[in-house]
């Protein structure tokens, strides 16, 4: 439902619906101090570059935090996790798909650790412990997931995941789904980089704007503040 919707609340309504869905992670700074993983921060590998997948609600929230993440070089919106290939944004977003919005990021290990990623998308990115949505939007598609490449980045989350739980770093359970990518298909372009030119839009402003604020102010050493351009 959401981008015919998004697009023409008021900031009257979007204030009502974020009330509807608890303020879902909107409020950003309210959101609790975690935890590190084991392996935080960069550390020398052999590999140049690394992939991981994430879905956290609408992607481009998601997509603008890890564009101001230092080390990333790409995040790109899209779906995982689904039936059928290319799927569009008109059939994922009825649920009928079973794919959810999700955000493939494509950063430097060397300069920030998988580890580091998941602290970021657990803590600022999105609430997992919100069941089939984020905030006012609401379905399948906008669950918590994180959809890993190989067994290593999949033992990191579902460690990360237990350490979470064992602090009792939320009030609720986290409900995030691992399981591993089959596949990732990029959105629609107008869908990329949505948030650098929709600044004043209130959906916007209201769900995601804090999101960047969270990040910078939680992890200034990793924020850059100009991000990555479009591509």
């Amino acid at each position: 439902m959401h981008n015919t919707i998004r697009s023409i609340l008021t900031p009257a309504a979007v204030c009502i619906a974020l009330l509807a869905g608890a303020l879902g992670c909107s409020n950003a700074d309210a959101a609790p101090a975690l935890p590190s993983p084991v392996g935080e921060g960069p550390h020398p590998v052999a590999a140049a570059v690394d992939t991981a997948v994430f879905a956290g609600g609408c992607f481009w929230g998601v997509e603008a935090v890890f564009r101001h993440v230092r080390g990333v070089s790409s995040s790109v919106s899209g779906y995982a996790g689904g039936r059928g290939a290319n799927p569009r944004y008109e059939q994922v977003s009825q649920g009928v798909t079973g794919h959810a919005e999700a955000v493939q990021v494509v950063y430097d290990p060397n300069v920030v650790s998988y580890a580091t990623l998941l602290k970021v998308f657990f803590s600022v990115a999105h609430n997992p412990t919100e069941l089939n949505r984020q905030g006012p939007d609401v379905g399948t598609q906008y669950r918590s997931a994180v959809f890993t490449r190989t067994p290593e980045q999949a033992g990191a989350v579902k460690a990360y995941i237990a350490g979470l739980t064992a602090a009792s770093t939320f009030r609720e359970p986290i409900v995030t789904q691992v399981a591993p990518l089959a596949k990732f298909w990029a959105a629609e372009p107008y869908h990329q980089n949505y948030l650098a030119s929709h600044r004043t839009q209130p959906y916007i402003v209201y769900n995601d704007l804090p999101k960047l604020d969270a990040l910078k102010k939680k992890f200034p050493a990793l924020y850059r503040e100009d991000g990555i351009a479009s591509k």
